[in-house]
């Protein structure tokens, strides 16, 4: 008579502690990824606001429009090959929806306030910004509110235009 061999209850149950310890250790590397990719997606629309401007700036250089502010009576403009010119303050893109999309080739929907992310429009576009005097706040649709970067346009000709920081992957 042969004897069969198998597991034991106690060796399945120490199986089983084991890989409850090994899931609870690995899990929170896994568990933020949409998070992550929040902050890769602000990072991604950033860097593509920074290589826009550097564009523009150049273009407004050559053409000797970087001092002049969007408000002047005659308003400097500069062809950045979108077939609509970008108006510019002091050489760097305005922080407005129709010259980032423009400049950039994205869609905005308008959101209700910088820190709510509540959509006054909802056109269907994937990103959603709220314009107010010269600062452009923008965010993922669906993100929660402090999933959010602003890009404040140029001041003068000495002050180039800044960011704010892109929040953690923990906010997202």
């Amino acid at each position: 008579m042969k004897r069969q061999q198998g597991f034991t209850l106690i060796e399945l149950v120490v199986v089983i502690i084991i890989l409850g310890i090994l899931a609870v250790t690995a899990a929170p590397k896994f568990i933020n990824l949409q998070g992550d990719a929040r902050v890769s997606a602000l990072n991604g629309l950033k860097a593509s606001i920074q290589g826009a401007n550097t564009l523009v700036y150049s273009k407004a250089a050559l053409a000797g429009e970087e001092k002049k502010a969007a408000t002047d009576t005659t308003p400097p403009a500069v062809d950045i090959g979108t077939g609509t010119n970008a108006v510019t303050q002091f050489g760097y893109l305005q922080a407005t929806e129709a010259e980032l999309e423009n400049a950039i080739e994205i869609s905005f929907d308008v959101g209700t306030s910088a820190t709510d992310p509540t959509v006054a429009n909802d056109t269907g576009a994937d990103w959603i910004i709220f314009v107010n005097n010269g600062t452009a706040t923008m965010w993922q649709k669906g993100a929660p509110a402090t999933c959010r970067f602003s890009y404040t346009q140029a001041t003068s000709s000495t002050v180039a235009p800044a960011f704010s920081a892109i929040p953690a992957a923990s906010a997202c």
